[in-house]
């Protein structure tokens, strides 16, 4: 084979048989002394559903349905017994007596599920489903908190169990804003116990349903009713919400 050179020839080396041979074979050595990391398992549509998966079921109670909902959220366990052993929503299942609304309840559990096992960053359907508003109107849960619809309860749920795997964060009050809900909590029950005594004694027998007074309102930011009037500013008892800042 014959190559032409056209550049001027400024130096050369002669390059013997076995020198080639000798960085070819110095390259798989150099390879197989690296250590060969785990790969990390994330999910995604191709990960095949195991014999058993680790799951929850959550009771739902609305005045819109005769029968309660069972909601059942199974987890698949990936890179199980290393350091990076996670679950990941794989299915959800929703169950009931109420045969009404069987159409949509299957169909929003076969998409859940298929969200579920596409794999990334899930959390952006709890925030979808909890703003889904029931033209009818919604209701209060035990503990004062307001469910715009039922498809929004169902997300709450899927919400807390995120929380439960570690998916979402609830970032909690720190210790001093603890205790200025509690001191504010504490100067409105004096003030309405400084009242004239039978409003005093009715203001004792009463209470809502999550225990703040009665007579609260509903708080933009938690959907509890534990809205109060202190010092002319509205102020939440329950996550200490002012819109006086």
């Amino acid at each position: 084979m014959t190559i032409k050179i056209e550049k001027k020839i400024k130096g050369y080396q002669v390059v013997k048989p076995e020198e080639k041979a000798a960085p070819a074979a110095a390259a798989p050595e150099k390879k197989a002394a690296e250590p060969r990391q785990a790969e990390i398992i994330q999910m995604h549509e191709s990960v095949e559903r195991p014999e058993s998966l680790v799951g929850s079921t959550f009771k739902i109670k609305s005045p819109l349905f005769e029968h309660a909902l069972y909601v059942t959220i199974n987890d698949i366990v990936l890179n199980q017994g290393t350091p990076h052993e996670m679950r990941r929503p794989f299915e959800i299942f929703i169950n009931s007596k109420n045969m009404d609304h069987f159409q949509w309840i299957v169909a929003l559990t076969r998409i859940l599920s298929a969200v579920f096992r596409k794999g990334g960053d899930v959390t952006f359907l709890v925030e979808e489903m909890k703003a889904v508003f029931d033209p009818r109107g919604g209701y209060f849960k035990a503990g004062g908190v307001y469910m715009p619809s039922i498809v929004a309860e169902i997300g709450a749920v899927i919400e807390q169990h995120m929380k439960n795997i570690g998916l979402i964060h609830d970032p909690e009050m720190d210790e001093a804003q603890k205790k200025l809900v509690a001191e504010k909590r504490a100067a409105y029950e004096a003030a309405a116990a400084g009242k004239k005594a039978a409003e005093a004694a009715a203001s004792s027998s009463e209470s809502s349903a999550g225990g703040f007074p009665p007579g609260a309102t509903l708080c933009a930011k938690c959907n509890t009713q534990a809205l109060v009037l202190m010092d002319g500013c509205q102020t939440c008892l329950n996550c200490g919400y002012s819109k006086c800042g």
